[in-house]
């Protein structure tokens, strides 16, 4: 039988903190014997023209002078 989570403020409190200013990411909450345990955070950093800057990169001269192909 599965236990109810014990949930009070301080854990709204960290969650929330988690959350605030994510624009790209996760996160997820761990529980354990039916407590919140763990809380993680993996944030994710888009760039404009990424797959341009890619592109520039590869046709870009290499320190020694060749070109790639």
């Amino acid at each position: 039988m599965t236990k109810p989570v014990q949930w009070n403020e301080e854990w709204n409190e960290r969650i929330r903190e988690a959350v605030e200013g994510l624009a790209y990411g996760t996160v997820q909450i761990v529980v354990h014997d039916g407590r919140i345990v763990q809380i993680e955070r993996t944030e994710k950093f888009r760039y404009e023209g990424a797959k341009d800057s890619r592109v520039s990169a590869a046709s870009s001269p290499k320190p020694n002078g060749t070109a790639s192909l």
